[in-house]
């Protein structure tokens, strides 16, 4: 089969030759139509966030496509099926294989490049904000990043629970973007701290939970920030990962979680319960328009690296999607 490959010593993505993907007894066999970028993608191709064991090393963290063969144990799916699923890799190639448990049905009103856009991102902030951070109606979460892929998926799903949603983002069009899905401040980062601006909008209580993809940089600050009892969850170290002095006095004097939170390392058997879990919150959500996912651009696959790039320039407001032909 065709899939993008890595040239090693350039780091150049290129369409090549690759073995199909095996299936078992309780797999999928899918042929893929569209893969969507994500920032694991920028740092596998430099050799930085190796696949877990077992895994694809091709790219790609998700897919939509068509069911092509399907495993003698499975049931509940058949050929010519619409499906999507978040991926350990694999996603960039014409065919890849999942775990039955793994597939969501696609809502009819939904095109395979808004599907692609779907698995990582939503199934992310549904863990961290649902299984992990316990969000609860009329609480209030800061999201960092508000108009990357994650950011606009957890902006929906906390106006879904009735959760307050603030935000930082560093244009007009990406804070508006945000407003316009649910959220109830957007912060501009670049205009300086933000911490003050929390507090005001939380008449100086904080907020009960904080996705953070930043790091180092934002630690004191997110401290600030939060309630007692609050929770950082920390998605992300893309500012630094490393703090030269931590100050234990406020976590303890608040109460506070500090989690750390990776998907794609998650056990199998605990991303089947994540997907079963978000399916059935989500999936007639995304049918009756109140969940939606959040497309950028869409890129035919021959044009990887122009799409690796413009992600890299931070210029995206929702999911970078690639169509596999």
């Amino acid at each position: 089969m065709k899939a993008i490959l890595v040239e090693e010593t350039t780091q150049n993505l290129f369409i090549g030759k690759t073995e199909m993907p095996q299936m078992s007894k309780n797999d999928l066999l899918i042929k893929v139509k569209a893969s969507a970028l994500n920032r694991a993608d920028l740092l596998q191709k430099r050799g930085l966030y190796p696949p877990p064991p077992g895994a694809s090393p091709i790219l790609g963290l998700e897919m939509s496509g068509i069911v092509e063969d399907i495993g003698e144990n499975v049931i509940g799916w058949k050929k010519g099926d619409f499906v999507c699923a978040l991926l350990p890799g694999g996603g960039y190639a014409e065919y890849a294989v999942i775990p039955a448990a793994m597939a969501m049905r696609i809502p009819q009103n939904l095109s395979f490049e808004e599907a692609a856009a779907i698995p990582e991102v939503f199934l992310t902030a549904f863990l961290n904000m649902v299984w992990l951070g316990k969000l609860k109606k009329g609480e209030t979460i800061l999201i960092h990043a508000g108009a990357s892929g994650v950011g606009t998926s957890a902006i929906q799903l906390a106006r879904e629970i009735g959760a307050r949603a603030i935000v930082t983002a560093g244009t007009d069009e990406k804070r508006s973007l945000c407003l316009s899905l649910g959220a109830e401040v957007a912060i501009d980062y670049k205009e300086g701290p933000f911490l003050q601006k929390v507090m005001d909008a939380t008449s100086g209580k904080g907020v009960n939970l904080i996705f953070d993809f930043i790091g180092a940089p934002y630690w004191e600050q997110n401290i600030g920030s939060l309630a007692v009892d609050g929770k950082l969850i920390l998605i992300g170290t893309m500012g630094g990962s490393k703090l030269h002095e931590v100050n234990l006095g406020k976590l303890l004097f608040k109460r506070i979680q500090v989690i750390g939170t990776a998907l794609r390392s998650q056990p199998i058997e605990k991303k089947m319960a994540l997907t079963k879990d978000f399916t059935e919150f989500a999936l007639p959500k995304f049918e009756n328009g109140h969940l939606k996912p959040i497309v950028d651009s869409i890129w035919n696959w021959d044009k990887v690296n122009e799409a690796h790039s413009y992600m890299e320039q931070n210029k995206n407001a929702g999911k970078i999607v690639l169509r596999i032909s």
